[in-house]
């Protein structure tokens, strides 16, 4: 499939990479691998199957140009997009999935929890079903109590509101929605986009990007890559 130009296949893989699940998708010779789905890039996107959700997890169908002429006026940001001129927001797979990969990652390492999502997957499987029934090991109980909460809701067949679930937060909300297709989510209470935007506080961060709107998410990305 056809990308617009320029596209940072190397940043969405390694992105990609650092949190595959385990036992479910991996990185492998310059390819995103999922059961039998395998995609690389040459100048095109090839897939053998899935080609919709393909779309969606390589951010396919961004158009770089408008987003550039945004982000290319903040001094600090300017540099960070010569380094990654095609930089995208990593997509998901799906929903349920990418949702219950933010709430195990609130306030822990990247490894960390991979290594717990793969324990999940290993041991339950990731079906909201599932998930809505059993007691998760592993994790702080508030947080396993989260995840079932939002597996019941989808499970349900409900449209989740996000915040209305106790233990999603603002970043934890924004991080989903910026993932889901929202180019300008922000989590703006990160620590790690507050210290390489400066050791900003969050206002002062949320005061800056303003500027950068619609493509905040963007941004974050750009400031999270370095």
């Amino acid at each position: 499939m056809n990308v617009r130009e320029p596209f940072d296949w190397d940043g969405i893989l390694a992105w990609l990479g650092a949190r595959a699940i385990p036992g479910i998708e991996r990185v492998e010779e310059g390819a995103y691998v999922r059961g039998e789905v395998r995609v690389r890039y040459d100048g095109t996107l090839r897939t053998n199957r899935e080609a919709a959700r393909v779309r969606r997890l390589f951010d396919v169908d961004h158009e770089p140009a408008p987003m550039h002429a945004v982000l290319s006026r903040d001094p600090m940001l300017a540099p960070l997009l010569r380094k990654r001129p095609g930089v995208r927001v990593p997509g998901a797979w799906e929903p349920f999935e990418l949702m219950v990969r933010a709430i195990i990652g609130q306030q822990i390492s990247v490894a960390g929890a991979r290594t717990i999502l793969g324990r999940i997957a290993a041991t339950h499987g990731l079906d909201p079903h599932v998930l809505s029934e059993v007691t998760l090991e592993g994790m702080p109980r508030k947080r396993a109590e989260t995840i079932r909460l939002l597996a019941a809701e989808v499970a349900g067949g409900r449209e989740v509101e996000l915040e209305s679930i106790p233990g999603i937060g603002p970043w934890t909300a924004n991080y989903i929605r910026m993932r889901l297709g929202d180019r300008d989510a922000f989590p703006a209470g990160d620590l790690v986009l507050r210290r390489n935007a400066g050791n900003l506080t969050e206002r002062e961060l949320l005061k800056r990007a303003e500027a950068w709107r619609p493509f905040r998410a963007y941004a974050a990305m750009l400031l999270w890559m370095g």
